[in-house]
């Protein structure tokens, strides 16, 4: 089946459960933890720079009146169900809802979906719960419902807090809304997170300390700063704007590293800044070779058995996936990972920490033996990309961290 058609959605998934159980190419001694990816696909407006399964509601033909709420969140319940055979028995140690703007929908909503996944699924106890939320959609009092719905950590998609570039990036909210909804977060929760983006078009480093300022004012525990890339199928790969050059780019990026570690924030994978005790434990698990069920409209997963690792797709368009997710078929194809595919899958991941992983690790996700990668190591230590601990760890080093594509596509297969 390695590169196939989906197995789940002709058979079922108990039948692929069973399938997926026979001999294979690997040996897992283990499963790694699980985590629950829930993808809630609308949003008031695209961003031109958005490549992600997200809906303008309204933008479509049939797509009227108020948010299909209920109808959604049970075809999210149905996936589950459909899904409970792949994952029986196996606990869930974060759940991250993400989208679209998640925070679209109501908070008495997210609690009986929430209350309702618990019912099916072995959440641990303090499982970390984030939902992504936008300025735009910010009332008052509303994250405090969000947080009495269970709900324990937020992920802010501000980008900006200058009103120029919020326009450049075509968000709904401003600068005073931005402010305003990361107090309230702050208020309301212990943990949370910043996204900022840099890079943008006729950004300056001026301009780009001044955001940076704004952010570290709110002391966030958690920050994620991404350079603006220029993604096909989007508005700015039609009608490409005036980014900044590479050097200043990179200028920028010294910048971040350097203020976000004088605020406290260390540096701990290639986009994300926290302070102790504030990483992002459900993406701590994807950089790690976790596995993770995906649900909703357009959701990947992947998902280890005794001896292969399976990546699953579900229907992209969130009438289909509705459809088919309450007609017990939500997955709409789902494949192999070729053993000789599973050392770059594993390294594009795990490369990414900062501070690296146990080399024990990558046989204890893969199946594979060390054997597999050893030649590869030895050639990027040569390079002075990688360094290999004494004790078995293995990390980029500081130039392999800038060059990490490079390092990372050395680990493709021939």
């Amino acid at each position: 089946m390695a590169g196939g058609l989906s197995a789940h959605g002709a058979t079922g998934a108990a039948e692929a459960a069973v399938l997926w159980q026979r001999p294979g190419q690997i040996r897992l001694h283990g499963l790694p933890p699980l985590a629950l990816y829930v993808h809630l696909p609308w949003c008031l407006k695209k961003c031109p720079y958005c490549d992600f399964n997200s809906h303008e509601w309204g933008a479509a033909s049939g797509q009227a009146g108020p948010l299909p709420q209920q109808d959604y969140v049970r075809a999210l319940l149905a996936d589950v169900e459909a899904s409970l055979p792949l994952v029986w028995g196996r606990p869930v140690g974060s759940v991250f809802i993400g989208g679209g703007t998640p925070s679209l929908f109501d908070p008495d909503v997210i609690g009986r979906l929430l209350s309702d996944l618990r019912a099916r699924l072995p959440l641990e106890p303090g499982a970390e719960i984030t939902l992504e939320a936008n300025p735009g959609t910010f009332e008052r009092e509303r994250f405090a419902a969000f947080r009495d719905a269970g709900v324990t950590r937020l992920s802010i998609g501000v980008q900006s807090f200058d009103d120029r570039f919020l326009r450049a990036l075509g968000r709904v909210h401003d600068a005073a809304q931005a402010h305003a909804a990361v107090d309230e977060a702050a208020r309301h929760f212990d943990t949370f997170n910043l996204d900022l983006m840099y890079a943008l078009p006729g950004q300056t480093l001026a301009d780009l300390q001044r955001d940076l300022d704004a952010a570290l004012a709110h002391q966030p525990p958690h920050l994620s700063v991404y350079h603006l890339t220029i993604e096909p199928n989007t508005w700015f790969a039609k009608h490409p704007p005036a980014v900044p050059d590479d050097d200043t780019a990179y200028a920028m990026l010294d910048r971040i590293a350097e203020r976000t570690a004088a605020a406290g924030l260390a540096r701990y994978e290639v986009s994300a800044y926290a302070r102790a005790g504030h990483r992002c434990r459900h993406n701590l698990n994807y950089w790690q070779f976790g596995d993770y069920l995906g649900i909703g409209a357009g959701a990947h997963g992947k998902l280890s058995f005794a001896q292969r690792i399976v990546r699953q797709v579900r229907w992209r368009d969130p009438a289909r996936y509705v459809q088919q997710a309450l007609a017990g078929t939500p997955v709409a194809q789902e494949h192999e990972v070729a053993a000789r595919d599973l050392p770059f899958e594993f390294m594009l991941n795990a490369l990414r920490l900062r501070d690296g992983f146990a080399l024990r690790t990558f046989s204890e996700r893969t199946g594979l033996p060390m054997n597999a990668v050893s030649a590869t190591i030895e050639r990027a230590q040569a390079r002075g990309w990688l360094a290999v601990g004494d004790d078995g760890w293995l990390a980029p080093t500081a130039r392999g961290f800038d060059w990490l594509s490079d390092l990372q596509a050395l680990f493709l297969p021939d």
